[in-house]
């Protein structure tokens, strides 16, 4: 605790009291890589909002007309995620996650309520028979969306201050908190979504040392148990493992049964070729195409066939500069939590990014998984927009004392590895990976 009279070193900036006033410097990063994301986030969402009124206008001709009423929709959440994305990037991100299990169980007691039978569809309507949607009146939510961010705050919680990680037996502790929202979202079902925590878990484990050869070994077991569950899925899940099978096996028989939306997707893709097509032609193509959810998981189609395959790379290289921007704000920061959100949000980004263009390209079954920033739905935007602007929290807020390091471990170690003592606003003592203020 600060002694008697001391002014919190943020309360003295904005005051600007007190002899010496604390430097900026000291507490904010304002030029930061922070801001990558932000630009990578701004530009995603306005070629979203131009791939879904491309896809769903019914002019083919968009000087004839204004936008499609989804695409305003859209507009209209990625504004509403631009004002969520400087309310979360204000306070210390501290005092963000100093609630998050709280966080966590709303979100768990709302995938729960999805599940409650007897629940009116008024409230929950099922869509392609998944129970995934919340009826508010003006718009849906979808609360597996925002679980994303409550179970990166929950495990950076739990996490930051242990070491049983770095043991195979205290590897339990994570897997059960990743396994109950996979769980309840698996069975709504949704399992494009329930199939990023486990990558995005994996990605904070070794972010905290945890060690390779036993996170391997979980993958070897989970690889050689999955023909066991083959059975235990659901006729329209096998149906899907059976369609990309015969892709691979060049059977076009399918193309008009299980393999439409693929095999329509990847016409789409084909005819943008190398640069695109021109918009009217672009717009013909996708409407009489009649590609299935062409603004949501298959949006990326559209893309391609507008900008060809420069475009779709570009659009990939934005992804690419969000989570390469997340990644250095994570190695920039030296205090644990921010370290651990910062590897966690980008995981789940990139992790789905893959599968959606898998999806896409017909090397990965569908499987129901949405393109960041770029789908039509608001819970997908506005959250895609929170974990902006937890990055931009984490990499503009200097970590305040006291702190721990960030994980550092010796090769045959279970310890924290003793650091140099760093100074941020006082005189510190590190011992044992902890800094504590005097």
């Amino acid at each position: 605790m600060s002694r008697a009279g001391e002014i919190n070193p943020i309360m003295r900036l904005i005051k600007g009291g007190g002899r010496n006033p604390e430097p900026i410097s000291r507490v904010l990063r304002p030029v930061n890589w922070g801001w990558v994301t932000v630009v990578a986030s701004l530009l995603l969402s306005l070629l979203g909002i131009y791939a879904i009124d491309m896809g769903l206008n019914e002019n083919l001709d968009p000087t004839l007309g204004q936008l499609s009423t989804t695409a305003i929709k859209q507009f209209i959440f990625m504004i509403m995620g631009i004002l969520a994305c400087l309310v979360i990037m204000l306070p210390h991100y501290k005092l963000v996650s100093a609630f998050a299990w709280l966080y966590f169980v709303i979100c768990i007691a709302l995938l729960v309520f999805l599940l409650v039978p007897g629940i009116p569809s008024s409230i929950v309507t099922p869509r392609n028979g998944a129970r995934s949607w919340i009826n508010l009146g003006v718009t849906d939510f979808q609360p597996s969306e925002i679980t994303k961010i409550a179970f990166v705050l929950g495990v950076a919680q739990y996490l930051r201050f242990r070491t049983q990680h770095r043991k195979l037996r205290g590897l339990v502790v994570p897997g059960i908190i990743a396994m109950i929202p996979v769980g309840l979202i698996t069975v709504q079902p949704d399992l494009g979504t329930a199939s990023l925590f486990v990558p995005a878990l994996f990605a904070m484990l070794i972010a905290a040392g945890a060690r390779l050869r036993h996170l391997t070994l979980i993958v070897l077991c989970a690889a050689m148990s999955a023909p066991i569950a083959y059975p235990f899925m659901r006729p329209h899940q096998k149906a899907r493992i059976e369609a990309i099978v015969k892709q691979f096996q060049g059977d076009e028989s399918t193309n008009f049964d299980i393999n439409f939306q693929s095999s329509r997707a990847q016409m789409l893709i084909a005819a943008g070729q190398v640069t695109g097509t021109p918009e009217p032609t672009a717009r013909a193509l996708v409407r009489y195409n009649a590609l299935p959810e062409r603004e949501n998981d298959m949006i990326f189609a559209v893309v391609v066939a507008r900008f060809g395959l420069l475009g779709g790379m570009a659009m990939l290289g934005l992804y690419a500069l969000w989570v390469i921007g997340a990644l250095i704000v994570a190695a920039s920061c030296r205090e644990p939590m921010g370290r651990l959100i910062a590897v966690g949000l980008p995981a789940f980004i990139a992790t789905q990014v893959i599968i959606n263009v898998g999806m896409n390209i017909g090397i990965l079954p569908i499987i129901g998984i949405t393109l960041p920033f770029l789908s039509a739905g608001g819970s997908s935007l506005i959250t895609c927009w929170i974990m902006t602007g937890l990055l931009m929290n984490v990499a503009f807020h200097r970590p305040k004392p006291p702190y721990r390091s960030s994980f550092e471990y010796a090769d045959d170690d279970d310890q924290p590895h003793p650091l140099k003592p760093s100074r941020p606003y006082g005189k510190q003592v590190g011992f044992s990976g902890r800094a504590f203020t005097r």
